[in-house]
């Protein structure tokens, strides 16, 4: 069988380590088999090779969103073909791989769930797993979630979501202060989940000790916590005093401030992961939505709980978070690009081949138009959008 052959060349590349005016990528197959610059590209190409001519562009790695709960009116709990819906509104934003997010549900919801969704893992490239935000979480930092089903962790519930993941279970919040959560921590650390201490009303001193015991993600940081304060610093200053913490950050100008979004990445440098946290409404209409078994108003593409009034998700989608990262926060090209690509594949373990166009590397890309407007798109060799 031959394996498909793609060149795009005479872009600026850009990824989180440096700028390359005049370069080019080849995917074979599903892999980056060679970069450069100039006109190198030509040797040895195949007949039938697809050629993209970049200049004027940016090419840049696959975006990477470790926390989506949806799109296009679809949501993760919605099934099969749900899933398929949403991720196509992503993939033409330029993600070009997700960790698909669930709210807080029964337990035997949240085992069919993920059932589901590894069964899309394992016919999907753009799938790479869920994310279980819930329901391990405090009651009073619940957001958008159903107090009904918040639960503390017990070894049994712990087991049965491990089960039901069949091994593509990616990222879990938990809130540490809680009894049962120390053990949780360890089961799914050793189980090489990667642990997210969030929605908690964990001080400083608690977050830290979660991050000594092997968690290793702050979920969507400054929301669903505990704020900075100059003797009580909390959990988000436990992160970024903890090297090895991702810092999630959902820049859609509603969630952080473009000044703090600026300084979480000076505080975490190479350890701010950009995040949509999108439930249904991105790329779609405003109105009336459901997140899980609550219900949502969404006016002027903000998402709030009919009932209280909660921030419940985003419509955010990742070039939007990358426009705005640069504009609005005043961040450099290269390090933003690196929130999206770099900084959330080594979070969930995968910095040996997702996130980088060098050889050996997943074959995802984004173009970009000099406005960072989302030009094409290529998942895992495959032109997408």
């Amino acid at each position: 069988m031959s394996t498909s052959t793609t060149v795009v060349h005479s872009a600026r590349l850009v990824s989180s380590r440096d700028t390359v005016a005049d370069a080019w990528v080849r995917f074979d197959g599903d892999r980056v088999a060679a970069r450069g610059i100039g006109d190198d590209w030509r040797a040895d190409l195949p007949a039938d090779a697809s050629v993209t001519d970049a200049a004027g562009r940016t090419l840049v790695p696959g975006f990477i969103d470790l926390h989506c709960h949806g799109a296009g009116g679809a949501s993760v709990e919605e099934g099969a073909e749900a899933i398929e819906a949403l991720l196509a509104v992503h993939t033409a934003h330029g993600t070009t791989r997700t960790v698909l997010s669930l709210v807080t549900a029964t337990v035997d919801l949240l085992c069919d769930r993920l059932q589901v969704i590894a069964g899309a893992a394992a016919t999907d490239a753009r799938v790479l797993g869920a994310h279980l935000e819930g329901p391990f979480l405090d009651h009073d930092f619940r957001g958008a979630h159903d107090p009904r089903q918040l639960r503390a962790a017990d070894p049994a519930t712990v087991e049965r979501l491990l089960e039901a993941s069949g091994r593509t279970l990616r990222q879990i919040t938990i809130a540490p202060e809680h009894p049962g959560a120390a053990d949780a921590i360890d089961r799914f650390v050793d189980a090489g989940v990667a642990v997210a201490v969030g929605h908690t009303g964990a001080d400083f001193e608690t977050a830290l000790a979660a991050f000594g015991a092997g968690a290793s993600i702050l979920t969507h940081a400054f929301n669903g916590m505990r704020g900075i304060h100059h003797r009580a610093p909390g959990p988000v200053v436990a992160a970024m005093h903890a090297d090895h913490v991702t810092l999630e950050v959902i820049n859609d100008g509603v969630h952080v401030h473009p000044d703090v979004v600026r300084l979480a990445f000076a505080g975490a440098h190479g350890r701010v992961a950009l995040v949509t946290d999108a439930m249904a409404a991105a790329g779609a209409a405003d109105g009336a939505y459901r997140l899980g078994s609550l219900g949502v108003i969404v006016e002027g593409g903000v998402a709030r709980l009919l009932e209280g009034g909660s921030i419940a998700g985003s419509t955010l989608t990742q070039d939007t978070a990358l426009r705005r990262a640069v504009i609005d926060s005043g961040i450099p090209l290269d390090e933003a690009v690196g929130a999206l690509t770099v900084a959330p594949a080594a979070a969930i373990g995968r910095a040996h081949d997702l996130g980088r166009l060098d050889p050996g590397y997943a074959a995802d890309a984004v173009l970009l138009t000099p406005d960072l407007d989302v030009e094409a798109v290529w998942g895992a060799g495959a032109r997408l959008a």
